[in-house]
C-alpha cells in the first residue's frame, strides 16, 4: 500500500517499465449542507491544474508542493496515477495528455477515484467515494 509520497516515488522508480506520473491538483467545492467533520466530509472536488513528470524529476512532496503553490495555491488534494512506458522508454508528455484529460474529466464528473493515489496538502492519504 502507498502510504506516503516517498513510497509512491520508490514504487514508480522500481517498476519493470519506466513510468510517467500524472499529477492532478484539485480544489474543494462545498455547497450548502456540506458536512464538515474530520472523518467524512461531503462536497465535490474540481480539477485545478495538472502536470506529468518522470519520477526522477521529483525529489519529494515538499518540493512538489512548493512548485505547485508557485502556480496556484488553492488546491487541497493531489490525485496521482502512473503511466507505463514500453521497453526502456517512459511515455512521452504527448502520450500522457489524454490520460491527464481523462483524470480531469473523472474528477469533474464525480466518478470513482479509487484507482488513483490521493494525498491532501499535508501528505495524508485520502480515500474518496462518489456520492
Amino acid at each position: 500500500m502507498i502510504g506516503s509520497f516517498s513510497d509512491l516515488l520508490h514504487s514508480a522508480r522500481n517498476q519493470s517499465t519506466p513510468q510517467r506520473l500524472l499529477l492532478l491538483f484539485a480544489q474543494v467545492e462545498t455547497g450548502k449542507g456540506g458536512k464538515k467533520n474530520k472523518q467524512k466530509q461531503r462536497g465535490s472536488i474540481a480539477p485545478l491544474m495538472c502536470v506529468d513528470k518522470l519520477p526522477e524529476e521529483l525529489d519529494n512532496f515538499e518540493s512538489l508542493v512548493a512548485e505547485a503553490d508557485a502556480i496556484c495555491a488553492d488546491w487541497q488534494f493531489l490525485i496521482i496515477a502512473g503511466l507505463s512506458g514500453e521497453g526502456d522508454q517512459p511515455p512521452s508528455p504527448e502520450q500522457a495528455e489524454p490520460y491527464l484529460n481523462q483524470m480531469a474529466n473523472a474528477v469533474a464528473s464525480g466518478q470513482d477515484l479509487s484507482g488513483y493515489v490521493i494525498f491532501d496538502r499535508d501528505q495524508n492519504p485520502v480515500m474518496m467515494q462518489p456520492h
